[in-house]
């Protein structure tokens, strides 16, 4: 064990709109948090630009300066905010101990996990290149910046399905690209699919490149893979919905979790198979994923940190 070793009462280990809200009740119920960051300070949320579906900002509000007020909000009240990353956790025994980029120890009576979710990207150079300029990996975050336009989207499942007839709402048209010969949605969706007409699906079919003036998405190569015919889609828009990879890996044999790695917590809760952890925002939602519902999440863990630690002190344990 390293040398620099800290007690505090309450852990928050990452930065999105779970962490920042988990830390704002936390911190009024001065149980005195103390945050980190992660690598990602703000999360998914920073990596998008206009939010316009979250509640309280009607005329809509870009993702970093969001997640600035939460983090200015969640400061105001005590919490302590710093960078840095988790590397190891022991929950064996309390107080949890936490290890910070392998060399600081965190002793703390409870700890919120709060540590996101990354969207998959297909890898192409172009696709980060109009992150935010065209490409998304969120058609309901995104979806209504192209009304009436023609837009693509790539996957195969049941997110991609409900992504593409989201979108068939709003867009001219939707193209569809599908790399296997078949959907691996549900019955359900590839029918709701099927049966919208403005979808039309591509199967077989690889994206080569992302296509733009510099400034936006112009278009898509895109290339059957059977018969390796090339072509163009024109298109101002292109949604990546290939799936998501909760950030839990550093709990992987300590805390329970599905075969995709989503944190598994109490029905109606936030409590995780160890007395003292919570989990919340998209660490645990695979279903949601949205900024106010991981927010909600959050105010829910921080709570039951609350009552937990009152429950402790009185010996009910």
């Amino acid at each position: 064990m390293s040398q620099d070793t800290e007690h505090v009462q309450c852990l928050i280990i990452g930065s999105g709109p779970a962490g920042y809200t988990a830390a704002i009740y936390a911190a009024r119920a001065d149980l005195k948090p103390v945050m980190y960051t992660g690598m990602v300070p703000g999360g998914q949320l920073t990596q998008t630009t206009d939010v316009e579906n979250f509640p309280g900002y009607p005329d809509g509000i870009m993702g970093p300066e969001m997640m600035e007020d939460f983090r200015k909000q969640a400061e105001r009240f005590g919490t302590q905010i710093r960078f840095g990353y988790v590397t190891k956790v022991d929950f064996s025994s309390t107080p949890h101990k936490v290890i910070i980029d392998e060399e600081k120890t965190i002793t703390a009576d409870t700890v919120i996990i709060a540590t996101g979710a990354s969207a998959k990207w297909l890898g192409l150079e172009s696709e980060q290149k109009y992150n935010g300029f065209g490409v998304s990996a969120c058609a309901v975050c995104d979806g209504f910046f192209f009304k009436g336009q023609d837009v693509a989207i790539v996957g195969a499942g049941d997110t991609a399905a409900e992504e593409a007839t989201y979108l068939a709402k709003l867009c001219k048209k939707v193209h569809m690209l599908v790399r296997r010969d078949e959907f691996r949605a549900s019955k359900a969706m590839q029918n709701r699919v099927l049966n919208t007409p403005n979808i039309e699906i591509h199967y077989n079919t690889d994206t080569e490149e992302i296509l733009g003036d510099g400034k936006n998405v112009t278009g898509i190569r895109v290339s059957n893979n059977l018969t390796k015919e090339k072509k163009v889609l024109d298109v101002t828009g292109f949604f990546v919905a290939i799936g998501h990879n909760p950030n839990t890996e550093i709990f992987k044999g300590i805390l329970d979790m599905d075969e995709t790695g989503y944190l598994i917590t109490e029905a109606d809760s936030t409590k995780t198979n160890i007395p003292g952890v919570f989990a919340c925002g998209d660490a645990q939602d695979k279903l949601w994923r949205q900024a106010v519902t991981a927010a909600g999440t959050g105010c829910m863990a921080a709570l039951e940190a609350e009552r937990y630690l009152a429950a402790a002190e009185h010996g009910s344990h």
